[in-house]
């Protein structure tokens, strides 16, 4: 497993592909928080951070499709993962060294948001007049969040050996994932009844919920389910592509 997540971690530096999605990422929220007025956070009346976590799931709904896109599509395609079958490696291993690989880029890419965090500190008034803990809480959801994307991301590269289908499919799932349940859920068929039910199986509801600054068990189970659900998808989708 920890060859397999070197080499990812390799491959997606070496190309420009990287650099464009992280850098990407970085101007998109820069121009966002500080440049646009609509969004920008030196609009606010106080300190917070409450606009960035808002934006990222968007901007994350696509990153991290554009990072996983050819973890197995390309292996597919170019035909190495029949060479990676013969090495002393089961399907696991590499699943698990490109899932973690794909969440360690993304973890990179937060790295440079702390800045975020240190200007709104000094900015507010009196200098370190902003709420930590949901800060914090914050940006553990959206590690969350991300994983969970992550995992839709192989499972939807595993399906194709097309990079750009693998991007389209892996962005729809995890829109789906992610809002699509809060829309189902207010169907007439549900409003009232079973609406509130609808939008927990969605992660924006547990995403908002860990945002708040409050680590609930469940919240962290329902991520790691979804983690582990679309996991062995990809890998029973992979075993059938070798049978």
């Amino acid at each position: 497993m920890r060859s397999i997540f070197l080499k990812e971690i390799h491959t997606f530096f070496r190309s420009l592909i990287g650099y464009i999605v992280i850098g990407g990422f970085l101007l998109i929220t820069g121009l966002l928080l500080f440049v646009f007025p609509d969004t920008s956070l030196l609009e606010y009346p106080y300190a917070s951070l409450a606009q960035f976590f808002e934006l990222a799931p968007g901007i994350f709904l696509f990153l991290i499709p554009a990072i996983t896109m050819r973890s197995f599509a390309e292996e597919w395609q170019a035909g190495t993962f029949e060479l990676l079958a013969t090495k002393p490696l089961t399907d696991l291993d590499i699943i698990l060294g490109k899932f973690f690989a794909a969440v360690f880029l993304v973890a990179f890419a937060l790295i440079p948001t702390f800045l975020y965090v240190y200007t709104l500190y000094q900015l507010g008034s009196p200098p370190g007049s902003i709420d930590m803990g949901a800060i914090r809480g914050s940006y553990l959801g959206l590690l969350l969040l991300g994983s969970a994307f992550v995992a839709i991301g192989l499972f939807a590269s595993a399906l194709t050996t097309n990079q750009i289908v693998a991007f389209l499919l892996g962005t729809f799932l995890c829109f789906m994932v992610q809002w699509g349940f809060f829309y189902v859920s207010k169907l007439p068929l549900f409003v009232g009844i079973w609406d509130d039910l609808v939008q927990k199986l969605g992660i924006d509801y547990h995403y908002r919920s860990i945002s708040r600054g409050i680590i609930d068990t469940r919240d962290l189970l329902y991520f790691i389910s979804v983690v582990v659900f679309f996991l062995a998808l990809t890998r029973s989708v992979q075993e059938r592509r070798k049978w």
